[in-house]
């Protein structure tokens, strides 16, 4: 049975969302910004998120598989749901649960920027560098980690754990 060992409680991920989302807020004032979810991770996060801005928002989602059931991506990365709203000549910007090789935000921002959009920035949860295998840039970050497979606050362990309220590592 796995062990959960806690890492960010629920007052404290309410105070780095609230805290990146007054930033957000600041540097998209006259914006006309679109949020871009990577489902299924980064729903509880966005929602919190789009809640605690100032400004204005559209929102939109994009979903891609590339961990199946496993605890590492399969390197693999394929595009499940296609963004809706038009975005072109928009500022747009990416909300993932967590960055770890990189891989996948890197395909996600190519298939944005074939829609030709005014910018594309990047707001992660959890900044995980040290498995990074893609240069990509991170605009905005609630919280840097280092090492081992986290659940809770939308993140998941083959579609479990995604309901707990608090950021947990998972100890197999």
């Amino acid at each position: 049975m796995p062990e959960l060992i806690p890492v960010l409680k629920k007052n404290d991920i309410n105070n780095m969302v609230a805290q990146v989302a007054r930033r957000i807020s600041s540097d998209y004032q006259d914006h006309e910004l679109i949020l871009i979810g990577v489902l299924k991770g980064a729903f509880v996060f966005l929602s919190d998120l789009m809640r605690h801005l100032s400004i204005p928002v559209q929102v939109d989602f994009v979903r891609v598989a590339s961990y199946g059931s496993d605890t590492s991506s399969s390197g693999r990365i394929n595009l499940t749901k296609a963004i809706e709203i038009d975005v072109k000549n928009k500022d747009i910007l990416v909300v993932e649960d967590i960055v770890d090789t990189g891989l996948t935000l890197s395909y996600i921002i190519d298939y944005l920027k074939s829609f030709n959009p005014k910018t594309v920035r990047v707001c992660v949860l959890l900044d995980k560098r040290e498995r990074r295998q893609a240069k990509v840039k991170i605009d905005y970050a609630c919280h840097e980690v280092t090492e081992g497979f986290l659940v809770g606050y939308g993140l998941d362990y083959n579609e479990g754990y995604r309901d707990l309220p608090e950021i947990y590592h998972l100890q197999f």
